[in-house]
């Protein structure tokens, strides 16, 4: 059992023979297959299966949408009396990303990360020098409010983003006003907050219904120009349907514009895919109070009078407006058994995570921008954990005695190359960066889609490999003092256990009591699903049957609801990282929480900012496992990899 395998072919690196079978199995999904795991969903539990369909089911072509959205915009803003020489302007697609806050009151753009602390800043295209951000915002960091912020969640946001940048560009040629809240142009005042209103107004005219929107109407004369026609939609919701679950689609698009793109990628009996059809949903409100809930005539496209009473009388039935609660009711379905699939972590899936209980998958188109860096430029990521290294290394043997801190020449320089290989891996995305992060410090966007998305792809159509029983294990959650504590290390217990030795036999007696008490609980409450006593036996002795006979840990071990070997459980690490890389970059990520500044975070249930457990980053810190065999070498495996062990992709 002292069998050991190199990883990727490198000898010096070897890992335990308990984990040489989990790797394997890891590395057999292509990354761009994958879907990431937050909080665990057993698919098998699903009974209802949700779709949006602007970003999610038609997958609109990038940057072909965004600049015939941008050119519309602008169309828009000459008409109500906008220079003619912005019609110049040509939509740049390597500038924006999504999760960006624009301060309406300041005119600048902002990637913060999960407290509201600023990571860069741009006033137009010039970004701002550390100075300039202090005099906007002492301390860097920001107040997330709806009165001065703005947030760019969806993906058609980027063209937002980009014009705003270009106007603010534009204008400030001009004489800016004293308090630096917008410009004189000529005998006017305009503000930056009255910038950003047209803006707004512009896009809100541009993506109205058919009957209004120029966008959609173009869309629809040449649906194949702007729609990319998967025809995994097909084979997914077939899959589905045959194993009896349901299905429903919920849009904020009208109906006339539902029917055409539908029927582009799924023929004239598209309906016939989807048990319940909602239009004109008016989500986030959906979630909450809701608009009125009406039948549509599939016919004409008009409204029915009165509201329905068994919508799933007939498969395919269309509606529009209602609520999620009005919904819920008619098809007694509980939260947790519906599982709803979107691009917008607000409207999507914020909403009926936070409100509803829904399970949540967050489709994040820009994921396989994000894998190719993250596998394409492993030196960058090494070479800043390298560096953390080194700066942790100078205060590694200071106590409070010391008096003599590290020169600013030695801390000096290092601090410089973190920011040079920082700016280097920012510019591998695009001008702000990583969607997800910045250098060590995760993002804004990063921090909403741990907390509320359960899962995340780069498309829905990677549930195609997958089966339908599919155990969808999250990783353990550790604190950094488990995360970077040696499972090895001898630490005496000065507490709990002197207490108990001074006590002496009742507290022996008690610790005995408390034993017995433990060992007769039930012990499924850690799986979240886990709700019924049936299927929490059934989870339990699968759990028992699936521990490897290898002699290795339990805890790398995982049970396979619904399906026996690696069929049946998902994990998180790239297929295509080694573990060596993983580490180094999970190593620079413990320091995220040591570089956040000061500043107790922004909240706004409106804007759902989110001031808790957002240090993790989406590359979490490392643990070490012991293979606990004589002779055999430790390993130190990240933490993603540790529970990927367990999880079996």
């Amino acid at each position: 059992m002292n069998s050991s395998a190199a990883i990727n072919g490198n000898p010096s690196m070897s890992v335990p023979f308990h984990l040489q079978k989990q790797i394997s199995i890891i590395n057999k999904r292509e990354p761009e297959k994958r879907i990431f795991v937050n909080r665990t969903v057993r698919l098998e539990k699903i009974q209802l299966f949700g779709f949006d369909m602007d970003y999610t089911l038609a997958e609109y072509k990038s940057p072909i949408m965004e600049a015939e959205t941008f050119k519309f915009c602008i169309d828009y803003l000459i008409r109500i009396g906008y220079p003619t020489e912005i019609a110049e302007f040509e939509y740049d697609p390597m500038f924006s990303i999504r999760g960006l806050w624009f301060d309406i009151k300041f005119g600048n753009l902002l990637k913060v990360d999960g407290f509201g602390n600023i990571l860069r800043a741009s006033h137009g295209r010039r970004f701002l020098t550390w100075k300039e951000v202090e005099d906007c915002y002492p301390n860097k960091f920001v107040q997330l409010s709806e009165r001065q912020i703005y947030v760019l969640n969806t993906l058609f946001n980027l063209p937002d983003a980009y014009l705003i940048t270009r106007l603010v560009d534009f204008f400030d040629k001009f004489e800016q006003t004293p308090d630096r809240t917008g410009v004189r142009y000529g005998d006017v005042t305009m503000s930056y907050n009255a910038i950003y209103q047209d803006i707004r107004a512009a896009m809100d005219h541009v993506h109205g219904g058919i009957s209004v929107g120029q966008l959609k109407k173009k869309i629809l004369t040449r649906i194949g120009d702007f729609v990319e026609k998967d025809e995994r939609i097909g084979v997914l919701l077939a899959q589905l349907r045959v194993t009896g679950r349901k299905t429903f689609l919920l849009t904020n698009s009208d109906y006339e514009y539902t029917k055409g793109i539908m029927t582009f990628l799924l023929g004239p009996e598209w309906r016939s895919f989807f048990d319940m059809i909602i239009v004109d949903a008016c989500k986030p409100l959906w979630f909450g109070e809701g608009t009125v809930f009406r039948e549509v005539d599939t016919e004409t496209g008009a409204l029915k009078i009165g509201v329905p009473t068994n919508p799933l009388k007939k498969t395919g039935a269309v509606y529009s407006g209602g609520s999620c609660e009005a919904f819920r009711r008619l098809l007694n379905v509980r939260g947790k058994e519906v599982l709803y699939i979107g691009d917008h972590i607000f409207g999507d899936v914020l909403r009926s995570k936070k409100t509803k209980g829904w399970h949540t998958f967050l489709v994040v188109p820009e994921l396989s921008r994000e894998l190719a860096v993250w596998t394409g430029k492993r030196e960058l990521f090494e070479r800043l954990q390298q560096l953390e290294s080194e700066l942790a290394e100078l205060y590694r043997n200071l106590d409070a005695n010391t008096r003599d801190k590290p020169t600013e020449a030695v801390t000096g320089t290092v601090f410089k190359a973190i920011q040079e290989v920082t700016q280097s891996m920012e510019q591998q995305y695009g001008v702000f960066g990583s969607l997800f992060r910045s250098g060590t410090r995760t993002s804004f966007f990063a921090s909403q889609v741990e907390r509320y998305a359960d899962l995340y792809a780069g498309s829905c159509f990677n549930l195609v490999h997958y089966p339908v029983f599919y155990f969808f294990r999250a990783p353990m959650a550790l604190m950094p003092h488990e995360s970077t504590v040696d499972h090895g290390a001898a630490i005496p217990d000065k507490g709990s256990r002197q207490n108990m030795d001074a006590a002496g036999g009742s507290a022996c007696a008690a610790g005995v009591w408390s034993q017995q008490i433990m060992s007769t609980a039930p012990n499924d409450s850690i799986e979240e699903e886990e709700e019924d006593g049936s299927d929490s036996a059934s989870a339990s002795a699968a759990a028992t049957t699936a521990t490897p006979a290898s002699g290795g840990s339990s805890s790398l071990s995982s049970p396979t609801a619904g399906g026996s070997g690696a069929a049946g459980v998902s994990s998180n690490l790239s297929a295509s990282s080694s573990i060596t890389t993983t580490a180094a970059a999970a190593a620079a990520a413990a320091t995220n929480s040591a570089s956040n500044d000061a500043g107790d975070g922004a909240s706004s249930e409106e804007h759902n900012n989110n001031n808790t457990n957002n240090n993790n980053g989406v590359v979490r810190q490392e643990m070490r496992s012991r293979s606990g065999t004589a002779g055999q070498s430790d390993v130190i495996v990240p933490k993603q990899a540790f529970v990927e062990g367990r999880q079996m992709q």
